[in-house]
């Protein structure tokens, strides 16, 4: 006689690491993925364009894409460690000095955030011109409701730490911040996180933009787009949602891994 079980399969947990390294190697390939898939979607321009990855043994630390090398081209061992004065420690690559000014300064600022995702994605930086918040128009863009800050104040390509630093304020203790005429920038408790709020965020201010070009949007009720913020803008939802995207891109591009 067969005995089927009753007992329902538990969704996936985020690792819990032994050691250091085992934790620098995950956070190493989830970064690699992530700006794989950040080709994959079309978030690159040219030189522009970063992914940060605080270390685990020196949390002033990041690892981060090296720059002028394309975000389809990178694989762990391209990555380069940056310490808190922008100097490259580990790797034979220069660092994007506006990946410096910027994500050192959302590092500095928020202790809990493992790492910042930011790219001149094409809608992103479209609907940034508009100088506003997204509006809880979708389920999917309530991840974001009073969740995330509008940066209004463009002044040229982020090379200052200052700039870096008022970037980071404004942010506050939101997952994301439009920058105004720039573009978009995410941050979560893991990699998979901040890039699947940005891979989410894009989407939004898409759906957004096209929405209003096709009439008057409505938006969802504050009480329901609350409750749907609680539902699906988790840092739990944010690791797990990048959870398949890890599995395809690794399975179609094994090098990244290398």
């Amino acid at each position: 006689m067969q005995v089927i079980s009753t007992e329902q399969p538990k969704t996936p947990q985020p690792p819990i690491f032994t050691s250091f390294a085992e934790e620098r190697r995950y956070r190493q390939q989830r970064l690699a993925a992530a700006l794989r898939l950040f080709s994959r979607y079309g978030f690159d321009e040219g030189i522009a364009g970063h992914i940060t990855a605080r270390d685990p043994e020196h949390p002033e630390h990041f690892w981060v894409n090296p720059f002028g090398m394309h975000f389809g081209m990178i694989r762990v061992s391209d990555l380069i460690l940056v310490n808190h004065l922008g100097e490259v420690i580990a790797g034979d690559r220069p660092v994007n000095q506006a990946a410096f000014a910027i994500h050192s300064q959302v590092h500095a600022a928020r202790p809990d955030v493992v790492a910042a995702a930011h790219a001149h994605s094409v809608y992103g930086k479209s609907w940034s011109s508009l100088g506003r918040l997204l509006d809880p128009l979708t389920q999917d863009a309530c991840a974001f409701y009073q969740d995330h800050s509008l940066f209004n104040d463009y002044t040229g390509v982020v090379l200052e730490l200052e700039e870096g630093k008022r970037i980071a304020q404004t942010l506050g203790n939101n997952k994301a911040i439009i920058l105004k005429n720039h573009g978009l920038l995410t941050v979560g408790h893991s990699v998979d996180e901040a890039a699947w709020w940005f891979i989410a965020m894009e989407r939004s201010c898409q759906a957004q933009l096209m929405a209003e070009a096709a009439g008057k949007p409505s938006p969802i009720q504050p009480e329901y787009a609350s409750l749907a913020h609680s539902q699906v803008g988790s840092h739990y939802l944010g690791w797990f949602s990048f959870q398949p995207l890890y599995e395809m891109i690794v399975r179609q591009e094994p090098d990244l891994l290398e």
